[in-house]
């Protein structure tokens, strides 16, 4: 195995070893997931949305598996993604998958996972993706700004 050492004339700058904290993606998947779980709570009670498919139907009103697994799942992807980037990036990224729920979303309503009420607009969940990334993403840049 080769190794490769910093030139000692070299005028470049060493770049910094960033490693990643566990605990901090932890910590944002659990905040994640604990906002997701009461959002869909409400939006449940409220009758905007339900779920067609989930397990343990006669005891929950919402998918579990989607908030404790699915969803705390993305979010650690998620905040392994925007652990290295700049502001643009994390901006873009946040963009990005705010896009892609609602895309994702409308798939789910046609393999019959998800059901909006009639006056549900995807535009809403754009929007709500949007602040709950933001959220998420201030949290752990807090942590992580904590752990320097």
């Amino acid at each position: 195995m080769n190794t490769v050492k910093h030139l000692n004339g070299s005028k470049s700058q060493l770049l910094p070893k960033r490693r990643l904290t566990f605990k901090h993606v932890l910590a944002g998947g659990v905040l994640g997931s604990l906002i997701g779980t009461y959002l869909d709570l409400y939006f449940v009670g409220k009758g905007m949305y339900e779920f067609t498919f989930r397990p343990l139907a006669d005891v929950f009103s919402i998918n579990i598996a989607f908030t404790l697994v699915v969803l705390p799942i993305f979010m650690a992807v998620f905040l392994y993604v925007i652990a290295g980037l700049n502001k643009w990036g994390r901006m873009g990224v946040i963009l990005f998958a705010s896009l892609l729920i609602p895309i994702l979303e409308k798939l789910a309503e046609v393999l019959g996972l998800f059901k909006h009420a009639v006056e549900w607009k995807h535009i809403y969940t754009f929007f709500g993706y949007l602040l709950f990334l933001s959220a998420v993403t201030m949290f752990f840049q807090w942590l992580e700004k904590e752990k320097k």
